[in-house]
């Protein structure tokens, strides 16, 4: 099968297109064929050489660790899935990524695309999706009338935390370009701030939640608008500094994903209802070129909702 790797760390050169074997469905799992994936930031910090020393794999690593596609294998032991049935995923964080022709998945991590929902929506849902909803839900433990402000509303997780914390009947405020305000405000933001011309810690208080995207000055900053000894800050880029969040009495912590067939799932059941949608801001064919020039838009920072990989 036809397969996107590198073959060492370095820039978007290094992909290149090559065959490898077709995977093989062991037990508990199954093999779908792939019609969509969707890059997110860690593909491109992984093949830069980032995060080697926390995933020291050897080459050649098949990058993307998002699935949409068709079941076409199923293990011994699957009794839920079928060969023909329409999954999405957020596989294991292994060398055998989804930027591939099929991808060897664990059965219990997948989930079915409603029936409203295309490929190339799908695709772009599980690793944004399953950050957001874990961030807000089983680390924040957002509740309805509390006030959140998501970082970066625009980008992958942004779009689907405003409207996951919307549907959960809090108040939500986003930083985003002026361009997109009225998108996110779609969406279900209350407030958007222009991070352009805005400094949001001058504005905001006595916020119960910041869902930091961001890192850096942006994060160290987010404290001041925490509500004192209740607030609570989720990072998805870096751990917060400790001396903040004590001084604040503040709950401050960053997360790393874990996959969840479940919480796919009833992610999937709020798109069902129409509830949540898939934002694609840019599609790429499946080759060494559509990868490339996927990479260098996610690399921009400035990509509106998530990219898709399309096979």
């Amino acid at each position: 099968m036809k397969a996107v790797v590198i073959e060492n760390y370095g820039s978007k050169e290094e992909l290149k297109e090559v065959e490898v074997a077709m995977p093989k469905a062991g037990a508990g799992q199954v093999v779908i064929e792939m019609k969509a994936t969707s890059i997110n930031p860690i593909d491109w910090k992984l093949r830069e050489g980032y995060l080697k020393q926390m995933m020291d794999w050897p080459f050649p690593i098949i990058l993307g660790w998002d699935a949409a596609g068709v079941i076409s294998e199923v293990g011994e032991d699957v009794t839920d899935w079928k060969i023909g049935d329409k999954v999405f995923a957020r596989p294991e964080t292994t060398r055998f990524g989804t930027y591939a022709e099929y991808a060897l998945i664990d059965a219990p991590l997948l989930a079915k695309i409603p029936d409203n929902v295309s490929f190339d929506e799908a695709a772009s849902i599980p690793l944004a999706g399953l950050t957001a909803w874990q961030a807000l839900f089983d680390h924040a433990n957002l509740q309805a009338g509390e006030k959140v402000l998501i970082h970066a509303g625009a980008g992958g997780v942004g779009t689907l935390a405003i409207q996951l914390a919307k549907n959960a009947g809090a108040y939500v405020i986003t930083t985003a370009s002026k361009k997109n305000a009225a998108f996110l405000k779609e969406l279900g933001a209350d407030e958007v701030i222009d991070y352009k011309t805005t400094n949001f810690a001058e504005v905001l208080t006595d916020i119960d939640v910041v869902f930091d995207t961001m890192g850096g000055d942006i994060q160290k900053d987010s404290f001041r608008v925490l509500k004192d000894n209740t607030g609570r800050l989720i990072s998805i880029v870096g751990a917060p500094d400790e001396e903040l969040a004590k001084a604040k009495n503040v709950v401050a912590k960053s997360i790393w994903l874990a996959p969840s067939g479940e919480q796919l799932q009833a992610f999937a059941e709020l798109m069902t209802a129409g509830k949540v949608k898939a934002v694609v801001g840019a599609t790429f064919p499946f080759s060494a070129k559509g990868v490339y020039d996927a990479h260098a838009l996610s690399e921009t920072h400035h990509a509106k909702g998530k990219i898709v990989i399309s096979f």
